[in-house]
């Protein structure tokens, strides 16, 4: 099953730290348009472009040095400015008629094999993609830049398939190993690869790897190490990267949540809340999510119920939380810890009707009780029975006292 956009070639990683609720806002994933234009770099890896640019000058492979026949030398022209025009349907055909030919060599199908799968991936048919870049591959006659992209291409493609992963990283590791890249994008890619295997140690040094290499790493790049250290229970490396992402954008808000986000997964609430709140304080926090991580935050905390209530009343007035359950409850729960009874019941009597069950009109009830409102403590705790609770004799006490 592929569990990415059939759009993207690059892995995907969505990086989320959850906490209480609480996700890492910021996709880490390697930007695909470095990879595109690769591809788009190479695609005409053919006679036609004698002239391109040698992209693997290390490769220990020798390029098969195979040239296109005379024969049939229109028709691949033709193949290719089909693909050039992307007219994906017409490349596949012409394509299919030379890996048919009996009479094509070997780079002549290759290149047909290379331009039919990234057509084939661009009509959203991969399975197709990776047959046509498999043949690409077998028969061996692409000049090392064709070659070595397709292999790449067919790598990513297999890593996406989480029942190719083994397969994809063999694969990856090949064109590693012939190539002797150390190109960061394609540590990278390996780095993202091994998180998605869940090998995060692994995973570590290669990003390392790539990021001191790069004269200006991607920011991306950086959230996956992050991800990666807090999966590997390495908490202060994670903030360590988090605050350099942060103290570089210190107006990407993005930065700054994710920045928070890893303090609490380090169990650092004070400094999440400081963050958070130097975002309140210039208008910032404008989502939900946002609203929601800061209150969060302080119901965690000790002796921050009012902090909570200021959070949910200013969010639910500028319309950024929404009246629900959640926040209804969050309401309650800090009401009545502080010592503001009327209001807590308040909250509990919106929040109840709103949830699955009745385990939060039994405790309304059991509040109610303990306020004296007898009436309204029973007729809560039918309400409490009639949507189902853990303990219904709980709430047949309450309707049975006199």
């Amino acid at each position: 099953m592929r569990s990415h956009s059939r759009k993207q070639v690059l892995l995907s990683v969505l990086a989320a730290a959850v906490l209480s609720g609480v996700m890492m806002v910021d996709a880490v994933a390697q930007s695909a348009s470095a990879r595109s234009e690769e591809r788009r770099s190479s695609r005409s890896s053919s006679g036609a472009n004698a002239n391109q640019n040698v992209m693997f000058p290390d490769a220990t492979r020798e390029a098969p040095g195979i040239r296109a026949s005379s024969r049939l030398g229109r028709k691949l022209q033709r193949m290719i400015d089909a693909f050039n025009k992307a007219e994906y349907p017409q490349t596949r055909a012409l394509a299919d008629e030379v890996l048919a030919d009996d009479g094509a060599n070997a780079y002549e199908k290759s290149l047909a094999g290379q331009l039919a799968g990234q057509a084939a991936y661009s009509l959203d048919d991969e399975a197709a993609a990776e047959r046509y870049l498999e043949q690409a591959l077998s028969l061996n006659g692409l000049d090392n830049n064709g070659h070595y992209q397709s292999m790449l291409m067919l790598a990513q493609l297999q890593l996406q398939d989480e029942t190719q992963q083994q397969a994809g990283l063999a694969l990856l590791d090949r064109y590693l190993t012939e190539t002797r890249s150390q190109k960061p994008q394609d540590l990278v890619l390996k780095g993202q690869a091994l998180y998605q295997m869940q090998r995060y140690q692994e995973a570590i040094p290669l990003l390392r790897q790539a990021i001191d290499a790069s004269s200006e790493p991607n920011d991306s790049w950086n959230q996956l190490l992050m991800v990666n250290y807090l999966e590997s229970d390495q908490p202060d490396q994670a903030v360590s990267v988090a605050e350099q992402l942060a103290t570089r954008r210190p107006d990407d808000k993005s930065a700054q949540l994710n920045l928070a986000s890893v303090y609490m997964q380090a169990e650092k609430p004070q400094q999440a809340v400081q963050v958070l709140e130097r975002l309140r304080a210039s208008g910032q926090l404008t989502e939900e999510r946002e609203f929601r991580q800061l209150y969060v935050t302080y119901a965690n905390m000790d002796g921050h119920e009012n902090d909570v209530i200021s959070v949910i009343n200013e969010g639910m007035r500028k319309g950024a939380l929404k009246p629900d359950y959640q926040s209804y409850l969050a309401l309650a729960q800090s009401y009545y810890y502080s010592d503001r009874i009327p209001q807590a019941i308040e909250n509990w009597e919106k929040a109840a009707p709103l949830s699955d069950n009745g385990e939060t009109y039994l405790n309304l009830a059991r509040v109610l009780w303990q306020e004296d409102r007898i009436p309204e403590a029973k007729q809560a705790a039918q309400h409490a029975l009639d949507r189902g609770v853990r303990n219904p004799a709980d709430a047949q006490r309450i309707i049975n006292l006199k």
